[in-house]
């Protein structure tokens, strides 16, 4: 399947001098390279809003920690760490 982009004078000012530098051999495998980030992002957006969701489930069944006893936990294993590597 074909696509057709119209990138606008700077993207494709951009992807020209790309090309141009030998850093990439054409403008498809630039745009390849663009898609497969955006697909990477999408990814990460999408595992994290399941984390928050899963989250968000926790907070309304009552499975949290006060703000005291995580700090409280985070300071511990902050000495712990610095006592053992001096």
């Amino acid at each position: 399947m074909a696509i057709s982009a119209d990138l606008g004078d700077v993207l494709e000012e951009f992807v020209a001098g790309l090309v141009a530098s030998g850093r990439y051999r054409s403008k498809d495998e630039i745009l390849r390279e663009g898609v497969r980030l955006l697909h990477e992002r999408e990814q990460r957006l999408a595992a994290l809003d399941a984390s928050i969701a899963r989250g968000l489930d926790d907070a309304d069944a009552g499975r949290t920690r006060s703000s005291a006893e995580v700090f409280d936990r985070l300071e511990a294993k902050l000495i712990a760490r610095t006592a053992n590597n001096p």
